[in-house]
């Protein structure tokens, strides 16, 4: 059985050869249409997963513990206690460990600005300097003049550069906030502008504001422990809504946790939409390259039937037929998939390391989605799973484009065929 197998294989690949153009220009198609589907999702899954992982950092992370009510009215007084306890049996539960990398805590809403002459509207995040980094607020990165908070309680303050521009506000210059504490009593506290963030995103730059998180505390009558939300910030945020459900039995009545695409909705949205449309553009791209496939292998077929006919007449079984012409297919795709590694991997590595720059087409201004900005260098990152996925179906499609010609060759009449000149 082993040695039939064997030889119908030797045999398939030889035929494979005999038409060596034919083949060359088929195994090129497999090859080019498997190098664009791989670079296509590469640099979608690092797109996208660049875009997640800012949304997260620029927001309540992966995935967010806060008071079930506050998604609907994010007011100061739905607040969560004991945050450093919640904190802490996230941290002990083992089957977090590994997918849980930090847990921050912020306090969140809204505040009046104003400086002499001006007044503006905001939002703020009030974060521990201490405890968080760019890692999990990106917008540290993003100061372009002045410093970074150091001290939780330091009456200091970061603010968008276009919202700072608005302010007429300089480092240095003191500003004036006001809103409304946890007992909805109107507050104002006076502190100084200690840096001007600028990130090209015109929701960040103008309605921004960082605080110390221990300075909003004091201001707002919140207690060491209380907080507007924890962030939960994942080594992979495909596992948001599995963890999301994990952390439930861990949470005290009236905390849930919220995934970054309920959170995210508006992204959420959009990456799905950009997905579908690339999925189904691949599809077509596949379709066409598998039609291609299919008519290499039955004109081959075709071209045939008279030595199939002989074949048939001493001795050759319809089936082992079936199975040469399905071998001829397997090895076209096989050899098809080398040669796709071979033509992707310098693209792939140049896109991995170095990806397009695209901020000439973004433009200035215009480079976000629901408040997340674009990254002006794209740059390719498939995941393994996907990887594996492309290499199957171009192996399934290959082979179910043998199928017709295959069948058709072992339902030859071996005397009809014999006659065909």
């Amino acid at each position: 059985m082993a040695s039939d197998i064997s030889n119908l294989a030797a045999m398939a690949w030889r035929n494979l050869w005999r038409n060596r153009r034919r083949s060359l220009i088929t195994l090129s198609s497999i090859a080019l249409g498997t190098m664009f589907a791989v670079i296509m999702t590469g640099i979608q899954d690092g797109q996208w997963r660049d875009m997640i992982d800012m949304a997260a950092r620029l927001g309540g992370g992966h995935i967010t513990l806060q008071h079930d009510e506050y998604l609907d009215t994010p007011t100061l007084s739905r607040s969560i206690q004991q945050v450093d306890l919640l904190a802490e049996r996230i941290h002990q539960d083992p089957a977090l460990r590994n997918q849980v990398e930090q847990v921050v805590e912020r306090v969140t809403g809204f505040l009046m600005l104003s400086s002499p002459g001006q007044s503006y509207g905001a939002g703020f995040i009030a974060f521990d300097p201490a405890r968080e980094s760019a890692e999990t607020l990106s917008i540290l990165e993003a100061v372009k003049e002045g410093e970074l908070l150091a001290a939780k309680d330091e009456r200091r303050i970061l603010m968008g550069s276009q919202l700072a521009a608005n302010l007429n506000a300089r480092v240095g210059s003191k500003v004036v906030f006001t809103l409304t504490d946890k007992n909805a009593e109107i507050i104002s506290e006076t502190v100084r502008l200690k840096g001007i963030l600028h990130t090209g995103a015109p929701t960040i730059d103008g309605s921004l504001v960082l605080l110390p998180l221990e300075l909003l505390r004091g201001s707002v009558g919140y207690k060491a422990d209380e907080a507007t939300q924890l962030g939960l910030f994942l080594s992979d945020q495909r596992d948001a809504g599995a963890v999301a459900a994990r952390v439930g039995p861990h949470l005290p009545q009236g905390v849930v946790a919220i995934p970054w695409f309920d959170s995210q909705a508006d992204l959420a949205g959009f990456i799905m939409m950009k997905v579908v449309g690339a999925y189904f553009f691949e599809a077509v791209i596949a379709l066409l390259i598998a039609a291609g496939i299919f008519n290499t292998i039955f004109v081959s077929v075709m071209e045939r039937l008279r030595e199939f006919g002989i074949l048939l007449a001493i001795g050759f079984s319809p089936g082992r037929l079936f199975s040469l012409v399905m071998l001829e297919s397997l090895w076209l795709g096989i050899v098809g998939l080398l040669l796709a590694t071979l033509v992707t991997a310098f693209p792939y590595y140049y896109l991995a390391n170095t990806g397009i720059d695209v901020s000439a087409a973004i433009g200035e201004g215009n480079a976000e989605v629901a408040g997340v900005a674009i990254a002006p260098i794209l740059r390719a990152s498939i995941y393994p799973e996907k990887l594996l996925f492309i290499g199957l179906a171009v192996l399934v499609a290959t082979l179910l484009s043998g199928l017709y010609p295959a069948w058709k060759a072992g339902r030859i009449e071996p005397v009809e065929t014999i006659r065909i000149v």
